[in-house]
């Protein structure tokens, strides 16, 4: 999933101070979260991805997992932030659902001065959408109609050639994107994306495109879309990291006497000196003749040799082959 929660902002409120503070219903961030209280920025974020992707109404199936969806939501928008998160630690610790007041002073160090204790019935999310201005939340008794939520990230797989991933290009892909209408219904909306591959992309890896996955609801920013490389087989070419490899028939004489060959690469024929003696499965390196890398340069090209006997011998060539049986005393089987 993308960041969640996108920050509205802070806001001034203006509240008719209390001298009491009401009690509120206490939410533990970090067990709706799965993660302890010293958890990282990278945990959290990880916690929240998978649990949003897991109860997110387009795709789960599970009951009340709107409801989770919000809470884990809410939860991931005050953990993200280190002013809110700070602000969520100095109240203390409580057992969820457990009654609970902000210690003195607290609203006045967190709350920028502006805010008051007014906050009767209400339970930390609302404190907190108050404070930050979280989008919707609780005043005066009036509910909102939930956190400003980020839209859903996508991931799909996009097919290229070797070709593409050597020199990079742009592709149009066809998707189809989960928005929400005016009346809160999730509908599926048929999308053209144009995304550009880069010089060098390698199979299996990811990219993301910003701002092109699902609408963000309540003012909420727009999911990612994520694109996982799938690099196709090439009928000639075999990838190797950002090596590249080609197999290079020999005649049985060129392997013996050596040969000068003509190859193909991604960038066009070369010409290959093969030396005398040369034995199937034996590389010959071309460098920088590979996938280009991101921080510059390539990697190389790799003639495999492979040494290949006729299929069919003429009489000429069958008697050639006999004398050389007769003549020759190389034995490829010593195995003495």
């Amino acid at each position: 999933m993308g960041e969640g929660f996108s920050p509205l902002g802070t806001v001034s409120i203006s509240i008719p101070i209390r001298t009491e503070q009401a009690e509120m219903k206490y939410k533990d961030y970090y067990q709706i979260l799965g993660v302890e209280r010293d958890a990282s920025q990278e945990d959290i974020k990880k916690a929240y991805r998978r649990l949003a992707r897991k109860y997110h109404p387009d795709v789960s199936k599970e009951k009340g997992a709107e409801e989770k969806f919000k809470e884990v939501g809410e939860a991931y928008e005050v953990l993200k932030d280190p002013e809110k998160r700070a602000a969520y630690d100095h109240l203390g610790s409580y057992q969820a659902g457990q009654d609970f007041r902000p210690p003195p002073g607290w609203e006045q160090q967190f709350g920028h001065g502006q805010h008051s204790g007014e906050f009767g019935g209400a339970d930390l999310g609302d404190l907190f959408a108050e404070l930050f201005g979280m989008g919707g939340g609780h005043r005066g008794g009036q509910r909102g109609h939930g956190f400003a939520a980020a839209g859903q990230d996508y991931e799909t797989s996009v097919p290229i050639s070797l070709e593409e991933a050597f020199h990079g290009g742009e592709r149009s892909l066809q998707v189809e994107i989960a928005e929400p209408t005016a009346q809160g219904y999730l509908v599926r909306v048929p999308k053209t994306i144009k995304v550009r591959i880069p010089k060098g992309a390698t199979d299996g890896q990811k990219l993301r495109v910003p701002g092109r996955g699902g609408k963000g609801s309540h003012g909420g920013p727009s999911g990612d879309l994520y694109i996982t490389i799938s690099v196709q087989p090439h009928r000639l070419f075999k990838l190797s990291g950002r090596d590249i490899l080609l197999e290079v028939p020999l005649a049985p004489w060129e392997a013996a006497l050596g040969a000068t060959v003509e190859v193909p690469t991604v960038e066009g024929k070369v010409r290959l000196k093969i030396a005398p003696g040369a034995k199937g499965g034996q590389k010959l390196r071309i460098g920088g003749k590979g996938l280009p890398k991101p921080d510059g340069g390539h990697g190389d090209f790799y003639a495999v040799l492979q040494v290949v006997t006729p299929p069919a011998l003429s009489e000429q060539e069958k008697a050639l082959f006999e004398e050389l049986a007769r003549v020759s005393s190389f034995n490829p089987r010593n195995y003495s």
